[in-house]
Parts: structure tokens; C-alpha cells; sequence
């Protein structure tokens, strides 16, 4: 089992030539970000080439965020991440001692270079009249979205409902419950990661309304204009984090660390700010983020921290086996 999920990462690769003579970095991501850096990486090639003389090749792996990492632990030896949830980089010190434990700390905004929030894409003239987080609670609407054991992008989704469900009920535990286990009652299919159930809502036709990154929803849109897809941003959500960081143990075997840290810090770049919030990212440069602020619904976003202590306490009790979230799944069959 670990010798095959470490084979289909590398797999999934990309194992484009580079001259003999070029450094390489590959870049360890999450399952939607193929095309965001494959146009940011091209852009970086040639900034380092202008800084350094050096050449420069970049590869990228893509599944969902946790089996990247696993991936990782089991000898993938990528030289940066760029993931969609915190817990999926700190599991690199605190199972393989890969990176120090202060890995936030090294780059601005926690090592978040960007940021989004969850959305709905439903269908066109949205018929079942889908608006906030109770809606997808409805006997009449089935649900996407990636399965929270597998993907960051799933683990936000129910973390954003919960949430929402904490905020109308004034944290009363019961009544809360009632409400995301009625919500997980209605996914009619939980995929392994956020590019698959794009692909089950898009080109399977299944469900009302597909749950995912406020970026991927509108990338959606604008590939496929002729279905008439719609964005809907509810007004309470979760604030979700893009964490990076080089891989210590790895750059030092590969001979990259210069490299490596330079590419994520070219990520903060209004160069950069610029084509993440042309993937519809929410960026944390204020001249770029004031240039783009049309684009993005007003929302009232908040963190795991404020109502779950910590990513760790909300791991342990809603995804852990034998956790809430296998409670409620168990409930509703």
C-alpha cells in the first residue's frame, strides 16, 4: 500500500524534459493547482534566469494535500510544498523531523502567500435556490465535495459548515450536530480530492451544488460558459490557508535550498499576488488585493482556531477514526 500511493504520486508528476544542465525543484501540491502553477512557474524560471544566470526546471506533483505528504514521509523527495491545509505541512516535523517545528514562522502571514474561502457551484439559474450553508441541509439537494479523511479542500468544507451551524446556534452542541449531520446525509458523493469532484459535478452531472475553493468555482465558470454554472459565496465562512515551505532535509540532499526558498518567496511578489487573484485567490498584497476587490463577494470569514482551539483539537476530535465526522456519516445510514 505505501510502495503503491508513493508510485502514483510520482506518477502523477509531471516529467517535462529540462536541459541536463538545470537545477530542478518539484513542487509537492495540492490536487487543484495544476494550472495555477503552471503558469506561475514559467514566470519564476525566467526571474530566476534574470537574477541568478542560472537555469532552472520546475516539476509538479498534484494529489489531495494528505497524500502528498504521505507521500513525502514515504521518500518523495520534493523540495517545497504548497498546500491548502497547515496540518498536512506539520505532519512533515512532526512524523519525519523533515522541517523544524517554527516552519510558519520563515515566510510573511504564516507562510500563507495566499488565502480563500469555501463556495458553492450550482447549476444554471441555480433552481433549487441555494444561498447559505442551511440550504444544502435540504431533503432536495445533493451535495459534492471531496471527502474530508482524504483532502484539505473537504476538511474546510466541513469545518465552514460546522462553523456557520456554530454561529446561528450560539455553540449549542446538540442542535449543531443536528445540523452538519443533516448536511453530510445529503453528499451523494464524496470524492478522494477537489479535482475529482469537480469532475463529478461538471462532467458526471451529479448533484445541486458542488462545494470547493472559491477559486476552483470560478475557474469552473469561466472553462465551461456555455452551462451557465453559478458562484454562490455564503455569508458566513471559513477562512482557508495556502501554507508553504521548502522541505530542510530534502533541499539539502538535492542541493536546491537557494532555489527552493526563493520560489516561495517570489509568491508574495505583486507579480505573482497578481495571477493568484487572476485564479480568483484572495491575495494579502493591499495595492494588488485593492485592484482585484470587485471580484470577490463580501463574507464574513473565520479562522479553525476561533471555533475549534487549534487544526490539532480539530483533527483529533472531528477526523480522527472513530470522530464526529464518522459519527454523523454513521447516523445518517
Amino acid at each position: 500500500m505505501r510502495t503503491s500511493l508513493l508510485a502514483s504520486v510520482l506518477f502523477a508528476a509531471s516529467l517535462s524534459a529540462l536541459p541536463l544542465q538545470a537545477k530542478e525543484l518539484l513542487n509537492s501540491s495540492y490536487d487543484i493547482a495544476r494550472e495555477l502553477f503552471a503558469e506561475i512557474n514559467p514566470v519564476f524560471i525566467e526571474h530566476w534566469e534574470r537574477q541568478t544566470g542560472e537555469k532552472l526546471g520546475i516539476k509538479q506533483s498534484h494529489a489531495g494535500s494528505s497524500r502528498q505528504a504521505q507521500a513525502i514521509l514515504q521518500g518523495l523527495r520534493a523540495d517545497v510544498v504548497t498546500y491548502n491545509q497547515v496540518t498536512d505541512v506539520d505532519v512533515l516535523h512532526q512524523k519525519g523531523k523533515l522541517i523544524p517545528a517554527d516552519w510558519k514562522t520563515r515566510l510573511p502571514n504564516d507562510s500563507s502567500p495566499y488565502y480563500s474561502t469555501m463556495a458553492f457551484l450550482v447549476r444554471k439559474d441555480n433552481p433549487k435556490n441555494i444561498k447559505d450553508w442551511n440550504d444544502l441541509t435540504r431533503n432536495d439537494v445533493q451535495l459534492v465535495f471531496p471527502n474530508p479523511k482524504t483532502s484539505g479542500n473537504g476538511r474546510y468544507t466541513y469545518l465552514a459548515a460546522w462553523g456557520a451551524a456554530h454561529r446561528q446556534f450560539d455553540g449549542d452542541e446538540d442542535k449543531i450536530r443536528e445540523q452538519v449531520g443533516n448536511f453530510i446525509n445529503q453528499v451523494a458523493v464524496f470524492d478522494t480530492g477537489g479535482r475529482a469532484a469537480t469532475t463529478t459535478f461538471v462532467e458526471r452531472n451529479i448533484g445541486d451544488a458542488l462545494i470547493t475553493f472559491e477559486s476552483e468555482v470560478n475557474n469552473i465558470i469561466a472553462q465551461y460558459p456555455e452551462a451557465g454554472f453559478e458562484l454562490v459565496v455564503p455569508p458566513t465562512n471559513v477562512l482557508a490557508e495556502f501554507p508553504v515551505t521548502w522541505i530542510d532535509r530534502n533541499v539539502e540532499r538535492n542541493g536546491t535550498a537557494d532555489a527552493a526558498r526563493a520560489y516561495l518567496e517570489f509568491l508574495y511578489t505583486a507579480e505573482a499576488q497578481r495571477i493568484l487573484a487572476d485564479y480568483f485567490y484572495r491575495v494579502h498584497n493591499e495595492d494588488v488585493a485593492a485592484e482585484v476587490a470587485e471580484r470577490f463577494p463580501e463574507t464574513e470569514l473565520f479562522k479553525v482556531e476561533d471555533i475549534f482551539g487549534s487544526w490539532e483539537q480539530a483533527m483529533e476530535v472531528h477526523f480522527a477514526n472513530g470522530g464526529t465526522l464518522d459519527q454523523l456519516q454513521a447516523r445518517g445510514r
